[in-house]
């Protein structure tokens, strides 16, 4: 297999628009897994435009991202995994423990830009205030600050004028085809009074309660990736920081799919095998390989000043009294 560093040069000074990665999931046990529902409106079902089969939106862009961003945090250290030391981001430190790995917004976290010193200062890295953003400068900034920013998007909502925004280098979902519901329930058994009434009933959590449960069975379950190529020359980066970009995020998809699968309670896949690749003849490289890759990229480009020395940003957060 090519070196991992070689075969991201080589696809960067390709004219290949991505590289789209799909691959066969199964459950880790038995044929039913649990969906992610959103409020008010349960599990995303949908029709399949073609066959008019019933697909399954299994795992959001939104959520993948934020679980790709968790392969790269070791709760046990409380910081990045080995592979990623020396890898930007920026740590809250005050009345709230948090970083810019784990926020949902990443950079644009209130916590993040409630240390005004920082905001100034990521401000004139960007080159943010009047006018049009210029997006090689903010993704310049973005490199400096947290390169995890440049692969799963920013939207700087909270720095005026609120219009730096950078789409996703990274994008990802799970999805299932020929969906059937699995059905079913339990009850909630109040041991000492079944009924409960006398004692506020089901609302104060007394009495039998019981409840329906629906999972899903399907004809596939897979898992897509899709790294935008293009757009990451777009942002005409400096060469180390767009080979950083790129091997970041194949290092990410490798360590989400050789790791853990359990996204939900119910719900915990592993890898079956590859149904596709574009370009044809792309093959994801081993884990080993893509940290001793990562590490060096990181190397580089702290060598050539794109990143933040130290590599931790550490801001302070207060609360409003």
């Amino acid at each position: 297999m090519t070196d991992p560093s070689t075969l991201v040069s080589t696809l960067l000074a390709s004219r290949q628009p991505r590289i789209l990665y799909e691959v066969n999931l199964r459950p880790v046990s038995g044929s039913r897994f649990q969906p992610t529902g959103f409020p008010d409106l349960g599990a995303a079902l949908f029709k399949d435009p073609v066959t008019g089969g019933d697909r399954l939106l299994v795992e959001s862009p939104q959520s993948m991202a934020n679980r790709l961003e968790s392969v790269c945090w070791s709760d046990e250290t409380g910081a990045l995994v080995e592979p990623l030391t020396g890898l930007p981001y920026v740590s809250v430190v005050g009345d709230v423990k948090t970083s810019s790995i784990l926020e949902a917004h990443r950079l644009n976290s209130p916590y993040v830009l409630g240390d005004k010193g920082f905001e100034a200062a990521f401000k004139d890295h960007a080159g943010l205030g009047e006018g049009t953003v210029d997006r090689p400068k903010f993704a310049r900034a973005l490199l400096r600050f947290d390169p995890g920013s440049i692969v799963h998007g920013a939207f700087m909502s909270l720095i005026k004028p609120g219009t730096a925004r950078l789409e996703r280098m990274l994008s990802s979902f799970i999805e299932a085809e020929n969906v059937e519901v699995v059905a079913s329930g339990g009850v909630k058994v109040d041991r000492n009074d079944a009924s409960g009434k006398d004692a506020g009933g089901a609302a104060e959590g007394f009495g039998n309660v019981p409840y329906h449960r629906s999972e899903y069975t399907a004809g596939r379950i897979f898992a897509s990736f899709n790294v935008d190529l293009a757009g990451i020359r777009g942002l005409r980066l400096p060469p180390e920081g767009a080979a950083l970009v790129v091997l970041l995020s194949l290092f990410k998809i490798r360590a989400f799919l050789d790791g853990s699968m359990r996204l939900r309670t119910a719900c915990d896949f592993e890898l079956a095998d590859v149904a596709k690749a574009r370009p044809e003849t792309f093959e994801l490289p081993a884990y080993d390989a893509l940290a001793d890759a990562v590490k060096a990229a990181i190397a580089a480009c702290s060598k050539a000043g794109h990143l933040a020395s130290p590599s931790v940003t550490e801001v302070t957060y207060k609360k409003k009294s």
